[in-house]
């Protein structure tokens, strides 16, 4: 302990019962105001944060102060090993969700994510294996036909288009129509809009409005499909799993199922999509990585599935599906052995935690050999965690992992982008993505 710390212990007694530790190191006074003079975004004041009083840091906005949390044992420690004591609050994307399982906190959520877990791990995977290939046939059919005709398109609007494909196979069992496709830009209008709507709630309901009400009349004749027993051609989704809870369990009301059926619209296609943007973009600046992933081994084999994979996972380590975890401290605590006070707000970022140098030699370089070779990436748990980890980890990781490796495999070995025109800005949003189209055409 050094002896400014000791000092101060001395001179401000420690309550009975709270953990002794040192104080969290915190910013210069000042520093978020500079920031928000400069106009600058969340990620830019973090990383200025953490790189001037490391893994475990704080800063002042105002009289609220935050603790930001990107290293390794201390993300272990607070998402992990100690998840009871840092809890979630209010998600930012309940306007859209409602209860569902993003959201939902407590015992309900508990509930919930019992009942869905079993629906993304193992033989719930396999039930829509067939349905994720599909999804990857019809994308690769679309891109035979603009590599056919020349035509220019858009690589995010792709990416969604199968990632909203699979899932919509995987809920209903029904292929996404053309008519359900337009519907469903809604969900992605409205996580874009999140960051920027009003604060009050009257005032962000109004301003999605038009959007939510296209959202819900979906939902209702979905529910109302699944629940009359109507299954799509590849048999009952994961929507009939929810409306059938509903004879067993009376918290399944129909407006919980649409609040279940529009997180897994929402969480299930949003992230995806933006992954496999970033891939194509980054594999168009990196244009061995590609290479070398399909001289891994012949089509189908287990080699190239693993190298595949590492570029996805490549991917997510410089743009991961949640790059900010909030949490709220709700008892006091020491992590890494600073003291954090019941009260108190976290911030744990994966995006920061990914890109620190002691951890990823070369952050900022795209290098699939990482998730390849034995020695790439490091062992410290903690050090890698996209779609979180612990009690609240994303529980579709396997689902975004296998609907990325099965689009790759279709579309890698036989159609390369040319961009025309590429995003030059990044969006902090509820997700990272691309800030604007990326326009290319095929190239075989």
């Amino acid at each position: 302990m050094d002896t400014n710390t000791a000092d101060v212990s001395r001179s401000c007694p420690r309550p009975e019962g709270r953990p002794e530790g040192r104080p969290v190191p915190e910013a210069e006074p000042g520093l978020v105001e500079r920031w928000r003079a400069e106009g600058g975004q969340l990620v830019e004041l973090l990383t200025r944060v953490r790189e001037r009083c490391g893994g475990v840091a704080a800063f002042r906005n105002g009289s609220a102060r935050t603790v930001l949390v990107t290293d390794p044992e201390a993300v272990q420690h607070v998402l992990a090993q100690h998840a009871d004591v840092y809890v979630k609050r209010s998600h930012r994307a309940r306007l859209l969700v409602g209860d569902g399982v993003l959201a939902a906190t407590g015992d309900a959520w508990k509930r919930q994510r019992r009942l869905l877990q079993s629906q993304f791990t193992g033989p719930g995977m396999r039930r829509y294996e067939h349905r994720i290939t599909e999804a990857a046939r019809t994308t690769a059919a679309r891109w035979d036909e603009y590599a056919r005709t020349g035509q220019t398109f858009d690589v995010g609007h792709e990416m969604r288009r199968f990632a909203l494909d699979s899932i919509w196979r995987s809920l209903t069992g029904y292929p996404l129509d053309e008519a359900t496709a337009d519907v469903l830009t809604s969900v992605g209008a409205v996580m874009e809009a999140l960051p920027t709507l009003p604060a009050d709630a009257v005032g962000a309901q109004d301003t999605v409005a038009a959007d939510l009400a296209r959202i819900d009349a979906l939902a209702r004749h979905a529910i109302d499909a699944a629940r009359s027993g109507t299954a799509g051609p590849d048999g009952p989704g994961l929507l009939h799993v929810l409306t059938g809870a509903g004879a067993e369990r009376p918290e399944y009301t129909d407006q919980l199922v649409r609040d279940e059926l529009v997180t897994l619209l929402a969480a299930g296609h949003e992230t995806t999509a933006t992954t496999l943007t970033w891939l194509h973009l980054l594999l168009d600046q990196n244009p061995d990585a590609r290479e070398e992933a399909l001289a891994a081994g012949g089509e189908g084999s287990a080699e190239r599935r693993q190298a595949l994979q590492a570029l996805v996972h490549e991917t997510l380590r410089l743009y991961p599906s949640a790059w900010i975890l909030p949490r709220h401290a709700a008892e006091d605590d020491l992590v890494g052995g600073f003291t954090v006070e019941a009260g108190t707000d976290l911030l744990v970022c994966p995006y920061l935690t990914h890109r620190d140098p002691e951890l990823w030699p070369d952050p900022e370089r795209f290098d699939p050999r990482r998730f390849t070779d034995p020695d790439g990436r490091p062992a410290r748990p903690g050090a890698y965690y996209p779609f979180g980890i612990g009690p609240r980890a994303c529980l579709g990781l396997q689902f975004a992992i296998r609907e990325s490796t099965v689009l790759l495999e279709h579309l890698l070995p036989v159609h390369t982008p040319v961009f025309s025109a590429v995003p030059t800005r990044t969006a902090y949003g509820i997700t990272v993505r691309p800030e604007g189209p990326a326009c290319a055409t095929l190239k075989p």
